[in-house]
């Protein structure tokens, strides 16, 4: 008789049960990543008429109120960040100095997220026109540094413009990619053993049939 060899009954399963905890991870994946900025006042690229009074980001969950800190600098390098950031529910704002120039500014942000992790990014607008300098003051005062942590207190956030996604804000590595990548490839290496072991298998059985074909004869 011609046997068939099959292959073992705990593989599959076993690949099955990979498969299974890969996907749950990857349902858990989403929700253990980490803050995020979702936007950013004045958007990414805005052109103003007038530097604003303040700048600020809105984050996915409210940051930590520690280790907080804003750059606002023109396009000559100067340092236009006046005070130290502040924390409102999910909002960090930073005040900026009176008299800014015209001209394109860069915003440096970074905080710390509600999960401890710190996080940070940029982002740049334009102004068409120079901000009128506080009484008593020259806009061409100097430059004050910005503040390295925030006050803690209730104060409004500026309004914010249209939401954009702020520039180079980075984002956490999905490693359930790479385990379903790794399963998948596993699953496909299982299959062609398999296979490969079905077809050794079925030229076993030929030649057995053969040997007792010969013996016969």
């Amino acid at each position: 008789m011609r046997q068939v060899r099959r292959p073992l009954p705990g593989l599959v399963p076993g690949f099955l049960a990979l498969v299974l905890a890969a996907a749950l991870l990857g349902l858990a994946g989403p929700a253990s990543a980490h803050d995020a900025a979702e936007s950013t006042s004045p958007a990414q690229g805005a052109a103003l008429a007038a530097p604003p009074a303040e700048v600020s980001v809105t984050f996915s969950n409210k940051p930590l109120g520690i280790g907080s800190s804003f750059s606002v600098k023109d396009a000559g390098g100067t340092e236009w960040a006046e005070g130290a950031a502040r924390i409102a529910d999910n909002v960090a704002t930073q005040k900026l100095r009176p008299g800014a120039p015209a001209g394109k500014y860069t915003v440096a942000w970074r905080v710390v997220g509600s999960d401890s992790h710190p996080i940070e990014g940029t982002f740049t607008f334009t102004a068409a026109s120079g901000a009128a300098p506080a009484s008593g003051t020259s806009a061409t005062g100097s430059p004050t540094a910005a503040g390295a942590v925030p006050g803690m207190g209730t104060a409004q956030p500026g309004v914010t413009e249209e939401p954009s996604g702020p520039a180079n804000a980075g984002e956490p590595f999905q490693w359930s990619i790479l385990l379903f990548a790794v399963v998948a490839v596993g699953l496909l290496v299982a299959l062609g053993v398999m296979a490969r072991r079905r077809l050794t298998g079925d030229g076993d059985a030929g030649d057995d049939g053969n040997s007792a074909e010969d013996s016969r004869g």
